[in-house]
């Protein structure tokens, strides 16, 4: 399943995984929640992270944020 959410001014698209057990709107919430705290208050590599992200793929309870460059990726708790 996909979505979009808007973050900073983008649309991203999100995946999820066929055996998500959260519901779709909570999910939803928390990553919106938990992005927006880390883009004020996040390390620099997530920061940079953040400013260049083009996806994200739920797994479970963590975020997988695809960037531009590769070497950027990160894993997301969102609990």
């Amino acid at each position: 399943m996909t979505m979009l959410i808007s973050f900073q001014n983008r649309l991203v698209p999100v995946y999820f995984s066929s055996d998500s057990s959260q519901s779709v709107q909570k999910t939803l919430r928390l990553l919106s929640n938990t992005l927006d705290l880390k883009i004020q208050s996040g390390k620099r590599a997530l920061k940079k992270c953040l400013e260049s992200l083009i996806s994200i793929e739920i797994e479970g309870s963590e975020a997988i944020l695809h960037s531009k460059s590769e070497d950027d990726t990160l894993a997301l708790s969102l609990y």
